[in-house]
């Protein structure tokens, strides 16, 4: 009976047992892991391309008039996505316990978004601002001091709010306020740095903002289309509705309408270099089979069909990474403002990366190097006063009349 009671209980000297702790990662069920998420499997398939299928024709319709109206509504629909992105991701991982004891804590990620927002629009939008209010000597003189110290003034809204993160830390609240802070922070890199370069690129030309962004639409509507018709091999476990019939189709259908697109003539822009076609005269051995002996293309369709293959094969990484990430965090979509496709941000994931591709290929191989009148005409505007400008105007009229003169 003793030994029966000392083997009942634990001795102090006794290892204490610990149970390890169950994964979080979803393990697929045996039906999804051979295909039953594809959507030729789907049986409501026909209803939701319906609900979705009316989503895309409103958000292009959209679109299409926004771009009419011009760079500055291109920019406002910039900012009111990066604010929609910004919620979705806030609410990511707010917990409202913790918030309960933590008042006035969303007030301060919103205050980062905005000094972020400040500081990005400030240096991307300052020429356009002041090209708009010279006419104004107030407002002209308010806006280049606001330019002239605009680092200063993001600098010291950030100080601030760090300062005021630093005072509203609580007791056994440590971890999920440092959480948040560093949360917010990823928001801030992913959602303005990224996109900020959308904006360089509506002021770059509406062309270089609007060629990128409708490849990524483009692709996006065929995979799903040939996904669905034809969809039966798994791409990547990370996304389970991705198939090899709908990548390859949308690949193949991005880089012709990327190439073709542009020759038919349905662009008024300004006849520069790259819009004056260029005549090739075609080999021997093609013009034996074809009627033709030599095609007219544009140069910038070269840089087109690099995009549509950027679009077609890299860009959907983004919405891979999405994908995982939403995985992770045991969501299906970032949020529910648009129907049948989610949230903001699941419409944005590729967009993203094919903005910043679309800035840097456009900076290293269409953009000439090298100081331009443009360029020297952006540093007169910004950094010299009305006075200023106009004594520079008077001496340069100076010596220009001295040439005249010897000449």
């Amino acid at each position: 009976m003793q030994k029966e009671n000392n083997t009942t209980v634990p001795s102090a000297t006794t290892p204490r047992i610990r149970h390890r702790k169950r994964s979080n990662e979803v393990i697929p069920e045996p039906s999804k892991a051979n295909g039953g998420n594809l959507l030729v499997n789907d049986r409501n398939k026909y209803k939701s391309m319906w609900i979705r299928t009316h989503s895309t024709v409103w958000m292009i319709g959209g679109f299409a008039l926004i771009v009419y109206m011009g760079h500055l509504y291109i920019t406002a629909m910039v900012v009111v996505i990066q604010i929609f992105m910004a919620k979705e991701l806030f609410n990511l991982l707010r917990k409202a316990h913790e918030d309960r004891h933590l008042p006035g804590f969303r007030l301060l990620n919103w205050h980062f978004f905005f000094t972020a927002m400040f500081f990005v629009y400030g240096r991307l939008l300052s020429q356009p601002l002041v090209n708009t209010v010279t006419s104004d000597k107030f407002l002209y003189q308010f806006v280049s001091s606001l330019i002239k110290y605009h680092m200063a003034i993001c600098y010291f809204l950030y100080i601030a709010g760090f300062m005021w993160f630093i005072l509203t830390l609580k007791k056994k609240m440590y971890k999920y306020q440092f959480g948040q802070y560093a949360w917010t922070h990823m928001i801030l890199i992913v959602v303005f740095t990224q996109s900020s370069f959308t904006v360089a690129n509506i002021f770059e030309g509406i062309f270089w903002f609007l060629l990128p962004a409708s490849l990524i639409v483009i692709n996006d509507i065929f995979a799903y289309i040939f996904g669905f018709f034809f969809g039966k091999t798994p791409l990547i476990k990370l996304s389970p509705k991705k198939t090899w019939e709908g990548f390859i189709g949308a690949s193949v259908t991005t880089i012709i309408s990327a190439f073709v697109d542009l020759s038919t003539g349905w662009l008024e822009c300004d006849p520069g270099l790259l819009f004056k076609p260029e005549n090739y005269i075609l080999p021997g051995w093609i013009s034996q089979w074809f009627p033709w002996k030599e095609i007219s293309v544009l140069p910038v369709q070269w840089h087109a069909l690099c995009f549509g293959l950027f679009a077609s094969i890299i860009a959907p990484f983004g919405g891979f990474f999405a994908s995982g990430f939403k995985r992770a965090f045991k969501i299906k979509d970032f949020g529910d403002s648009i129907p049948g496709h989610g949230g903001i941000t699941d419409r944005m994931d590729c967009q993203m990366v094919m903005a910043v591709f679309a800035y840097i290929y456009h900076q290293s191989f269409v953009m000439r190097q090298g100081i331009s009148v443009e360029m020297i005409l952006d540093q007169i505007l910004t950094n010299l006063t009305f006075e200023e400008q106009q004594s520079l105007l008077m001496k340069l009229g100076q010596i220009l009349q001295e040439r005249l003169e010897h000449s």
